[in-house]
């Protein structure tokens, strides 16, 4: 299965935008790390943009750094929306709100509680009203969902964005699911060579025992990509940033890992 990457958005510590983040990517300046910048979330109309949680600002952040790096009309693209846990703040208050005497449970934060809440504010900001899927595969999420966006580009011969986007859960579920820093990340993929192509991706599924998920050299960015399922894509994206053919491997499930070739495209 062989598809294109046309756009990219980023956002982490240390990652803000595409372009400053192929740079550090590439080697050719320092992962600056610290805080993550606030995401804008500039696609969502002011009255949603106030409604919306964090978690769904993230993915709205990048899927419009995406878009506009892809040059694509966001209405014409499929979507699939990846995280390993969705909001798990909005979970949290939810608890505390039936746990309290009272049990008022907040309209808002029952609609903010489903998995596809980022893709109902994307159509809601975009217009967009092509097929969407939302999934969840714990550690393997981000593999999960290249991989479905991948097999729909191909199919369907039609373009598809993916998102995939966690935030550290609240105290009260961080011993169960410790996360260590938010990360969220957006590819644009098509089926076909155009002169918008970044890399191009070819897909294998392989036995995980053979050959181990990547890793990365810096420890810091390392810490990353092993405490965030949605920065797993950190390999993938080093290898588009260095602009050279390689071979990349990403977590998929257990006994399998999701083998790429990733070769640049003419500038």
């Amino acid at each position: 299965m062989q598809v294109y990457v046309d756009g990219i958005g980023i956002l982490g510590p240390g990652f803000a935008g595409w372009p400053a983040s192929r740079a550090v990517l590439a080697g050719e300046a320092p992962w600056p790390g610290g805080e993550t910048e606030e995401p804008s979330a500039a696609i969502l109309p002011p009255n949603e943009r106030r409604r919306s949680s964090a978690l769904v600002r993230w993915a709205m952040h990048v899927a419009e750094e995406a878009i506009r790096h892809a040059d694509h009309d966001p209405r014409a693209l499929a979507t699939v929306f990846a995280s390993s846990g969705g909001e798990t703040g909005v979970l949290d208050q939810i608890c505390r709100s039936l746990a309290s005497p009272e049990r008022v449970l907040s309209p808002t934060l029952f609609h903010h509680s489903v998995h596809n809440a980022a893709a109902g504010y994307w159509g809601i900001a975009t217009g967009a009203q092509h097929s969407s899927t939302s999934l969840s595969c714990y550690d393997s999420s981000f593999g999960s969902g290249l991989l479905e966006a991948a097999a729909y580009a191909e199919v369907e011969q039609a373009p598809v964005l993916l998102v995939a986007y966690d935030l550290p859960p609240p105290p009260s579920l961080f011993p169960a699911r410790p996360l260590t820093a938010g990360f969220a990340v957006a590819l644009v993929l098509c089926d076909r060579p155009s002169r918008r192509n970044l890399a191009r991706l070819k897909f294998h599924l392989e036995d995980v025992l053979r050959d181990a998920p990547d890793t990365l050299a810096d420890p810091g960015i390392e810490a990353l990509r092993g405490g965030n399922p949605a920065a797993r894509a950190l390999p993938l994206l080093t290898a588009i940033a260095r602009r050279r053919s390689s071979g990349v491997r990403l977590d998929y499930f257990e006994e399998q890992c999701l083998s790429i070739e990733v070769s640049p495209c003419p500038p």
